[in-house]
């Protein structure tokens, strides 16, 4: 299963949490947020990282000569679009990133918005369920209704997001059965310092599930 951790700040950390098992890094690229990372700080961090590690930067109604810019700089293989991204954008993307993943967040306030994940499919790699909140675009705690995701299966890879942590990400996987996780705050002590004593947790209790 993909293990996703997010808002990645400090090499150290980055290198720690490759090691415990994480699949992909994930690193802000809004400028405002308490975990933005410059694409040269994102450079430093993935230099010494294992190759098979993805390296993620997360965009929030960036232009296309942004994220593109931050690619060559940063070194990333994939983009995670946090925003209001359209369709037709993922799909410009596409064209101009061949090779990088396109990741299409979405922000699920109620059972109504998944039905949106169906105009992103055909033009993104994966998609990913985030909760909801007026102010933040991710990283807030807050948790999605997990049952209510019970039949959300789209054909394309999705990873969960929002609110996960050590203690409730194997109820979340029985409930929500993605193809990845993808965490944040429910590993860190304050924003882009992650607690690798949780991160070492998450994994203990990542070995213990056994899906369906």
């Amino acid at each position: 299963m993909r293990v996703k951790i997010c808002g990645i700040t400090q090499p150290e950390q980055g290198q720690a949490i490759a090691h415990c098992g994480a699949t992909a890094l994930g690193f802000i690229c809004v400028a405002g947020s308490p975990r933005y990372v410059t694409p040269n700080q994102i450079r430093i961090v993935v230099q010494d990282l294992p190759k098979n590690v993805d390296r993620i930067g997360v965009f929030a109604n960036a232009s296309s000569t942004e994220i593109c810019q931050t690619v060559e700089v940063a070194e990333l293989t994939g983009i995670q679009l946090h925003g209001n991204e359209s369709p037709e954008f993922c799909y410009r993307l596409q064209k101009l990133l061949p090779g990088v993943e396109i990741i299409k967040a979405l922000r699920v306030e109620n059972v109504a918005a998944l039905a949106r994940a169906d105009a992103y499919i055909n033009y993104v790699d994966t998609l990913l369920l985030d909760a909801y909140h007026p102010q933040h675009l991710g990283g807030t705690g807050k948790t999605l209704d997990w049952v209510n995701l019970q039949q959300f299966r789209p054909n394309c890879p999705w990873l969960l997001a929002g609110g996960l942590t050590p203690d409730n990400v194997l109820n979340a996987l029985d409930l929500a059965q993605p193809n990845g996780i993808d965490l944040s705050s429910g590993v860190e002590r304050k924003p882009g310092d992650k607690d690798l004593k949780k991160v070492a947790q998450l994994f203990r209790q990542l070995g213990k599930w056994k899906p369906d």
